[in-house]
């Protein structure tokens, strides 16, 4: 059949699968827009920014592990896409992103809205195309949505310039198995690494697993929670890694890293053997490489061979999918138990809960822990948070434990402000039978609030939990500990967000004392629509434990017992 380029485009996404898109038109994308009105099994959502689309498909992707697709125009449509962009390829998120070019005649005379993005997001993105041949269309979307979605996952863009688009040609879907020269994603381990593995395994004292993101994209849940069990090997998790194992249970130790918990710490230092699965040795996990983990061999598994031996230098490493690596390993661990190590990691715990400001009976002002804490529990810990970036994203890593792979949505290698409400609605698109919370601050909300109105445009059932202490609070802990209370640059004047939600016709209520929580958490439930709910908390509230930039993980500021204040 004869179809243009446009119709192409949407045809293809059709036959990947894709239910809904994320976008913003424009004159070099408007013959994509235009074919969208023949596709209505393809539900478009009109953000009000590009940044929102990207974070939006990145939300959906992670909630459901499908692949997300922003559509923007070209020049500053493209270029607001960046933000979103580089937020998926730090945290190998898979999105497709198409954006309209000028016609290829007028590619590098400047013309009107021109921008080289293939150029610009070269460095942020798994791959781009530029689509310079219509015939190759087609074959191009469906590679896209293969290099997004296999291997280690991440961003891909097409760039599609608007006569390709208008040019009409015979479509022939192009069927069979895709292969790419040179693209050839691990899945097995080698024998040799195996048993390299378990010989390390089943001789350790002091064991711990490092549990990632990747044990979610790879679906390894089941087998991670296995292979510890088997083995009594304490889990620790890292920011996205939450949920890979349940935080109920006994041998989850806690998030670990610049704000993890203490005893994860600790345990990852006094370990003789880290198994790291799924994650990549970020900085923010690691501290002082120097000192990381001095006396504990090294086991290393992840999709992506350039993360071996990176930033931690191992002793077995394996690239590999960390589902099939664990199938081929469990048979050959052995049943262990190791009482004294567990015991010593609970003496951490004990010492940790008497540190907790949570079980302090304080009532002079709303805490942002209490805020987190309490609307776990009135969940009953059963939501899909999505977190932006800052010290609420901390307190939501420390008080809301979760109990399962992606119900923890948050920006983790790029730290990005902003994310928090997009994403939120891009996973109730995916997951519209769940509760989903976006969990905010008042700087980041105030980056992408321009979302509130697609989120009543769609009347998405979002609730929003602004968490304001009216800094930019992260920062201004740093100022506070390093800086000497220079807060310069860090005060923060924001709007009355509850009149703002009223412009936009969304229900709000303001919360001041703990003692208002549970009925606010339960009128946003109730109400069929999103609601906002503004907690005032305290200004100057900390984040603890805390390992300075570049410390060694165990030097952490932590919080002093009630006895030594």
């Amino acid at each position: 059949m004869k179809l243009s380029g446009a119709e192409i485009v949407m045809e293809c996404l059709l036959r990947e699968g894709v239910d809904v898109i994320f976008g913003y038109p424009g004159g070099a994308i408007l013959p994509t827009y235009d074919a969208m009105t023949k596709y209505p099994q393809i539900h478009h959502v009109l953000v009000r920014h590009e940044q929102g689309a990207c974070h939006m498909a990145d939300g959906y992707a992670r909630a459901t592990g499908r692949v997300g697709v922003a559509v923007a125009t070209s020049g500053p449509g493209a270029t607001n896409l960046v933000t979103g962009i580089a937020t998926a390829m730090m945290d190998s998120s898979p999105i497709v992103c198409i954006t309209g070019q000028v016609p290829r005649g007028t590619i590098g005379t400047d013309a009107f809205q021109e921008t080289d993005v293939t150029g610009v997001t070269l460095p942020i993105t798994k791959h781009n195309y530029l689509v310079m041949d219509t015939h190759e269309l087609p074959y191009i979307i469906r590679e896209a949505f293969y290099i997004a979605r296999t291997g280690r996952p991440g961003p891909v863009l097409i760039d599609i310039p608007k006569d390709v688009q208008n040019e009409v040609i015979e479509f022939v879907y192009p069927e069979g198995e895709i292969r790419l020269p040179g693209y050839r994603p691990p899945q097995h381990a080698a024998e040799d690494d195996i048993a390299a593995a378990l010989d390390l395994i089943n001789k350790a004292q002091r064991p711990i697993i490092l549990a990632g993101h990747g044990i979610t994209m790879s679906g390894a849940a089941s087998e991670l929670r296995e292979l510890a069990e088997r083995a009594q090997i304490p889990v620790t998790l890292t920011l996205l890694g939450k949920g890979a194992m349940p935080e109920s249970h006994p041998l989850t130790v806690g998030m670990m890293g610049m704000h993890g918990n203490a005893p994860s710490n600790y345990a990852i230092q006094e370990s003789d053997l880290i198994i790291a699965l799924g994650m990549r040795f970020d900085d923010r996990v690691t501290g002082n490489l120097k000192t990381y983990a001095p006396n504990a061999k090294k086991i290393h598994v992840d999709i992506d061979p350039s993360e071996i031996n990176k930033n931690v230098r191992v002793d077995v490493g394996i690239a590999g999918d960390v589902r099939t690596v664990l199938t081929q390993l469990i048979p050959g661990v052995k049943s262990t138990q190791h009482p004294e190590w567990l015991n010593r990691i609970r003496d951490w715990h004990e010492d940790s809960s008497e540190r907790d400001i949570i079980n302090r009976d304080i009532k002079e002002s709303l805490l942002g822990a209490q805020v987190i804490n309490d609307l776990w529990k009135f969940t009953g810990g059963n939501a899909v948070t999505v977190s932006d970036v800052g010290q609420h994203q901390m307190l939501e890593a420390q008080y809301y434990p979760h109990q399962r792979p992606a119900s923890m949505i948050t920006s983790g290698g790029l730290g990005t402000m902003g994310f928090g409400l997009p994403a939120a609605m891009g996973a109730k698109f995916g997951k519209p039978d769940e509760e989903v919370w976006a969990i905010v601050g008042d700087g980041g909300f105030q980056m992408t609030l321009c979302e509130l109105a697609t989120l009543r445009q769609e009347n998405l059932k979002v609730n929003i939990a602004i968490i304001n202490n009216s800094f930019l609070g992260m920062v201004r802990q740093w100022q506070e500990l390093f800086y000497e209370q220079r807060y310069h640059a860090t005060p923060m004047f924001s709007p009355d967000f509850c009149k703002l939600a009223e412009a936009y016709g969304i229900p709000s209520r303001r919360v001041t004392t703990r003692e208002e929580i549970e009925e606010a958490v339960k009128f946003a439930r109730e109400e069929e629509g999103p609601v906002l709910i503004e907690f005032v908390v305290q200004k100057e509230e900390m984040i603890y434990p805390m390992v300075p930039a570049g410390a060694d993980l165990h030097n952490m500021v932590r919080r002093p017992k009630p006895e030594e204040e």
